[in-house]
């Protein structure tokens, strides 16, 4: 496997060796042991699928007191997927990375605690895969504007397909510090 660095210290891309013929093709999507060479995390509690149509955006979603480190992958389709550093007192608060994320490049995106995520999908349909470090806790979900201008995030598509919640959420200035991770240098 081949690990990328993004702009965003702490968020990598995972390449992974996939190994095909004609039959198809096999590939290693997670190990702890290797994962763990890495720096990255040897431990997930949940596994979460969702399936979307073109032109749906999910996000910007965080867990707040109890994060949620969060490697994703998509199993079929394309999306466009993106981290945005919400840690208060981070030198790279209010930044933001993104990866094409693909069935056929088999990319996987790590997001760590303290980011919000979110994808847009750019193919007919999406079946998006996350194994994340915390359980889900209702009472810790948390999100930001997809469309913050403070941010800037430079999405593929201009009308989305929100849900309610997401359409509401607030702008990253907006948050107070309670509701935000803190940078741990």
């Amino acid at each position: 496997m081949k690990i990328v660095e993004t702009p965003l210290p702490g968020c990598v891309v995972i390449e992974p060796t996939v190994f095909g013929d004609d039959r198809g093709f096999f590939y290693e999507a997670w190990n702890a042991e290797r994962f763990g060479k890495h720096g990255l995390p040897a431990r997930f509690v949940q596994s979460n699928i969702s399936s979307s149509s073109r032109g749906v955006l999910r996000g910007l979603h965080y867990q707040w007191p109890n994060p949620q480190g969060k490697l994703v992958s998509v199993l079929e389709g394309e999306v466009y997927d993106v981290a945005v550093d919400i840690r208060r007192g981070s030198p790279h608060f209010g930044r933001w990375t993104a990866v094409m994320l693909s069935a056929e490049n088999k990319r996987e995106f790590w997001i760590p605690e303290g980011f919000a995520h979110g994808f847009a999908v750019l193919s007919e349909r999406a079946i998006f895969s996350y194994l994340c470090t915390a359980t889900y806790d209702k009472a810790s979900d948390a999100g930001i504007r997809w469309d913050d201008a403070s941010i800037g995030i430079d999405w593929p598509i201009h009308d989305p397909v929100l849900s309610d919640k997401d359409a509401r959420m607030p702008f990253l200035d907006e948050m107070k510090p309670e509701q935000l991770p803190p940078f741990a240098a």
